[in-house]
């Protein structure tokens, strides 16, 4: 089976919307397509993101997804993740490429031309960029808009990731502005309805042209 490429859907947990574990909430993402998953859990004891970044890593070997953790370098090496997503205020990339070798998935958060230049220069597998819509996901500060997703996809090698409001309704025109991946939470993580909504999702974008 070939490996899981960075396009689609790229789906990050957040056990407060979907009021399900991290475990069931993925099992759910899986069930409906998506194949990239990100665990992002900001309150968790170490020991229990550990502990859930190895059932997930099994969980996505199965289903040939890519598994990617957010912010810690160590739990994604001990996990056995497929990659580690960074922030502006976490680890440098470039001693985390030198920690995690050349095989390993690294992306970074982004939102400027110069912060996503910067990423591909110091060793990134793909970069993070937005927020394209306004989210209350998460305070990720003011939406920028399709446009700048525009530019930097002119400039940059990388896949991009978009993140920010990304939903159904405005997938395409995300796409069409240059985005490899949609990066998504809220538009698929409501209790209840989280396999429905990504496999809608999925088959969504797949009739993208």
């Amino acid at each position: 089976m070939p490996a899981p490429s960075l396009k689609g859907l790229y789906a990050l947990t957040d056990a407060r919307l979907s009021g399900l574990s991290h475990v069931a909430a993925v099992k759910a993402l899986l069930r409906g397509g998506i194949r990239i998953v990100q665990l992002r859990d900001k309150e968790m004891s170490s020991r229990r993101y550990y502990e859930t970044a190895c059932e997930l890593k099994k969980l996505c070997d199965k289903y040939n997804a890519l598994f990617i953790v957010n912010d810690r370098v160590d739990i994604a090496m001990a996990a056995g993740a497929d990659g580690v997503h960074l922030g502006q205020d976490d680890m440098p990339l470039a001693y985390a490429r030198k920690i995690l070798g050349p095989e390993f998935i690294l992306g970074v958060s982004t939102s400027s031309i110069e912060q996503a230049m910067a990423a591909q220069e110091n060793g990134a597998d793909y970069i993070g960029f937005g927020p394209i819509f306004r989210t209350t996901t998460k305070d990720a500060g003011r939406s920028i808009g399709l446009q700048p997703l525009k530019d930097v996809r002119a400039k940059l090698k990388l896949p991009i990731a978009a993140i920010g409001g990304i939903n159904p309704d405005n997938a395409y025109s995300v796409l069409e502005a240059g985005a490899d991946m949609l990066a998504v939470v809220s538009s698929v993580l409501t209790q209840g309805r989280v396999e429905n909504l990504a496999r809608n999702f999925v088959k969504k974008i797949a009739c993208y042209k």
